[in-house]
């Protein structure tokens, strides 16, 4: 799959009639370029086709972002990852205007983020897009409860509503009790917790996090991580999420979109990421991944003869590889993939070993016709 490709498949699976499928986000043809002259690159097909390296040659320029496209679907967790030096704070950055994007462009819920002026860009990042940043920021002379309060004592709410405000949110990602004391007096996951409550405090539409859990100790992260996982589930709050930590980005993402200098070489799930990489590169990226933990059964399923259809125990289509592994292995028979009442197919454990083994997804099969549509085709 090319870049293009790669990227107007990302955006096209967004544009969605509303709900779930409908675009906060929207990206298309992005450009950061740093340097001389730097509106010129985009522009010009045969600058814009040069390496990083034969661009810095030949103009004194970088292409940070390289004609990137996508949609940032409402309620989901859209991550973008990649090395050091792909492009994804820069990204996430020119969302807000935080960096000034050199060319294409960018909406959020259909309002041209370009043409804003500084009182609606001021207006954007104080409502309706929160940055959660890997440095918290927080202000040291302020106890956790003022800290949290700040973003909404900008906007002009009185001092007891905000605080009131505040320790509601304070509550709710697990710092109550602590809300006198001051960031000093605080370990590094409870300082990322205040930094997390007061993006939250401002209710935003859109939260934005640049590795935010970088810097903490492994077991820190991953509780910070399991806060997210919460927050989203409760909330179904849209979230744009930027690691360079590829299991981060598994179990935290409804979509990732990996970048390579500057461009999206693939975006999808994380089971089309792993079980269907775009590239040798992606491929490399994705080796060491447990597939049983990330594969669904929809990959393994074949389709079940009418004894196997009707008893037996049962999994859910989103069903993990491994899961299904444990069922196999505790009836010692094929077991159902069940969908509001249907059998979508079965997994045994021949096909579930062929997807751990990296061998060629299964096509599932196709749903059952219902009687009314048999009868249609005699």
């Amino acid at each position: 799959m090319s870049t293009t490709t790669a990227n107007l498949k990302g955006a096209e699976g967004a544009d969605g009639a509303g709900g779930e499928n409908e675009a906060v986000f929207s990206v298309r043809n992005l450009w950061k370029v740093f340097g001389p002259k730097a509106e010129r690159v985009p522009g010009d097909a045969e600058l814009a086709a040069l390496s990083a390296a034969e661009l810095r040659e030949r103009t004194g320029c970088t292409a940070a972002v390289r004609d990137v496209s996508f949609d940032v679907r409402r309620g989901e967790v859209f991550v973008v990852m990649g090395l050091s030096g792909s492009g994804k704070s820069t990204l996430v950055r020119c969302l807000t205007r935080l960096i000034e994007p050199t060319s294409g462009t960018l909406s959020i819920d259909g309002e041209d983020v370009l043409a804003m002026d500084k009182s609606r860009l001021r207006a954007l990042r104080r409502h309706r897009a929160a940055m959660v940043f890997q440095h918290f920021g927080l202000l040291p002379h302020r106890t956790v409860l003022d800290n949290v309060a700040y973003g909404l004592e900008i906007q002009g709410m009185s001092r007891a509503e905000r605080r009131a405000k505040a320790a509601e949110v304070v509550a709710k990602v697990g710092l109550e009790g602590l809300e006198g004391r001051r960031p000093g007096q605080l370990s590094g996951g409870q300082q990322q917790r205040v930094g997390l409550a007061r993006a939250l405090a401002v209710d935003p539409e859109v939260l934005l996090f640049d590795e935010p859990f970088s810097a903490l100790d492994p077991m820190i992260r991953r509780d910070m991580q399991e806060e997210v996982v919460r927050l989203h589930r409760e909330e179904g709050r849209t979230m744009v999420f930027i690691t360079h930590d590829l299991n981060e980005a598994l179990r935290l993402g409804d979509r990732i979109a990996l970048m390579r200098d500057g461009r999206i070489v693939q975006l999808g799930t994380p089971e089309e990421i792993v079980g269907s990489p775009a590239d040798d590169y992606v491929r490399e990226f994705v080796r060491d991944v447990p597939r049983e933990q990330v594969m669904t059964v929809r990959r393994a399923m074949r389709p079940a003869d009418a004894d196997e259809a009707r008893r037996g125990a049962a999994v859910a289509p989103d069903a993990t590889v491994s899961e299904a592994i444990e069922a196999v292995a505790r009836t010692g028979f094929a077991v159902r993939v069940m969908d509001e009442g249907r059998c979508l197919g079965v997994v045994d454990h021949e096909r579930l070993i062929s997807v751990v083994g990296g061998g060629a997804p299964a096509r599932p099969p196709r749903p059952p016709r219902s009687p009314r549509a048999r009868r249609r085709n005699r």
